[in-house]
């Protein structure tokens, strides 16, 4: 595998000098934290079989919203345990929950917000994991179960940093916020809307988002930038009833074959992503993503080339992509010969940083409206969005955490990526408070095989990464 250096935002490479420095955290102070969490492993696993449990997809149409609420407040027990303050579950405004506490520091200490979410994508087809998916399961090295890496493994990484910190010789020299949300799947921006009629809630002078993974497990890892989202819903119709497809088929308008036209529209010869009137973005500039290792980690089959143009690193982390999440029509099984009424599709638009969600979603509601054929009714229902965020990785805390990576990770220097999914609330933090620091880790690394089935989280990983972050937090104290 061929990488290259990370980049920050000045040009400069982490070898050089640019994100990492050479300093870092003195070797008593790493064989203490490492040693503290390797103690408290057992513990994070069963802590986590406990949260995996609870099958906490925030979506009542599929399961119980009780199972969110039981996570909630399993979480906020953790806090108070841990000597957390003013814990709170409080409710959204998409009707879900998320929790607060705060860990005071010393006098004057920096205030960093530990972030994560409790909420879980559906297992999708149960039969095909080899693990029941809400019972955490030890297999090949690895701890499989929905949640397990995204993103209640970050719960327990955020947990288990503040536990070594104790166990180490002492509290924490910063205060610590810790928010744990529940809607972060379904993208419905519940706390979003919370934080910016509350904007004290989460005012933090750094913020580290537990939330994606390392480029590859064993190589530490941030996120520098990630696309923004945003959700639709195409309802195509063109008859009033299905009819006979051998008495009207060839002449009725079918709207199915209507919906498969029109989406096919949004790919080019090559199924790169079209949409009238985008324009070409920037090139993705730092580590840069080999089309081998790509074919693996996706798991693309043989003889099947892979979609659009330029590097991979370009397609998935800097450039807009749509795609087909869902479509409603008969399956196979049952199917009648006619000619379909009304066919509806779930459409995903990924954003790029340095463009406007809100803009390319108007240019893909025209491009569809405009696409639509033989005069068909179309409608388009906007079901969440979210903006694209990018980290100045120049900062001190950017310093703070390269020096803890090296540590946690026997030497190796911190690699800077992207990553083509989504953290709405990112680019609410950056806005809302605009001097913070927003650092991106976590423990969903290319085979933990998030929002499929059979995800795992490797318990290697999330040693390594409670350490880091329990020596960011002890360095970050004392760089400001």
């Amino acid at each position: 595998m061929t990488l290259s250096p990370a980049r920050g935002e000045d040009g400069t490479t982490a070898a050089s000098g640019g994100a990492a420095d050479a300093g870092g955290p003195e070797a008593s102070a790493v064989a203490a934290v490492s040693a503290a969490v390797s103690s408290l492993m057992p513990r994070a696993r069963a802590e986590l079989a406990e949260l995996v449990a609870f099958r906490s997809v925030a979506d009542p149409a599929q399961f119980p919203k009780s199972e969110c609420e039981g996570a909630a407040r399993w979480v906020a027990d953790a806090l108070r345990a841990e000597g957390f303050q003013d814990v709170d579950v409080f409710g959204t405004p998409d009707g879900t929950e998320s929790v607060h506490g705060v860990l005071p520091g010393p006098q004057g200490a920096p205030t960093v917000l530990l972030y994560a979410h409790y909420d879980v994508q559906p297992p999708l087809d149960e039969d095909a994991w080899h693990t029941p998916p809400f019972t955490l399961t030890e297999r090949d090295g690895r701890w499989y179960g929905r949640g397990a890496a995204d993103c209640k493994g970050g719960i327990i990484m955020h947990l288990m940093a503040v536990r070594a910190l104790r166990a180490a010789g002492g509290m924490p020299p910063v205060t610590v916020k810790l928010i744990a949300e529940g809607s972060e799947e379904q993208g419905t921006g519940g706390l979003q809307q919370y934080a910016e009629a509350h904007p004290e809630l989460l005012a933090a002078d750094t913020i580290v988002i537990g939330d994606t993974g390392n480029f590859r497990a064993g190589l530490p890892t941030v996120t520098a930038s990630l696309r923004g989202m945003s959700g639709l819903q195409i309802t195509v119709e063109t008859l009033q009833g299905n009819l006979h497809s051998g008495q009207f088929g060839g002449a009725a308008p079918d709207a199915l074959a209507a919906l498969i036209r029109l989406l096919d529209s949004l790919r080019d010869a090559d199924g790169g992503t079209v949409i009238d009137g985008l324009e070409p973005g920037p090139r993705w500039e730092g580590l840069e993503y080999p089309e081998e290792d790509f074919r693996s980690d996706a798991r693309v089959l043989d003889g099947v080339a892979l979609t659009g143009s330029g590097s991979v690193a370009d397609r998935i982390w800097a450039q807009p992509s749509v795609t087909v999440l869902g479509i409603d029509c008969p399956p196979v099984v049952g199917a009648t010969p006619s000619v379909q009424a009304k066919a509806r599709a779930s459409v995903g638009l990924r954003v790029p940083p340095g463009a406007d969600t809100e803009e390319l979603t108007r240019l893909l509601i025209a491009h569809l409206e405009a696409h639509t054929p033989w005069g068909a009714r179309v409608a388009v229902e906007r079901t969440g969005q979210g903006q694209p965020f990018s980290a100045d990785t120049t900062s001190p805390a950017y310093r703070a955490m390269a020096g803890a990576l090296r540590a946690a990770y026997d030497g190796q220097e911190m690699q800077i990526a992207g990553q083509g999914g989504s953290i709405p609330l990112c680019d609410t933090l950056a806005s809302l408070y605009p001097r913070a620091e927003i650092l991106l880790i976590g423990l969903s690394e290319p085979a933990a095989q998030i929002h499929a089935v059979n995800e795992s989280v490797s318990p290697e990983e999330l040693e390594r990464l409670s350490v880091a972050e329990a020596l960011f937090l002890r360095e970050y104290a004392r760089r400001v």
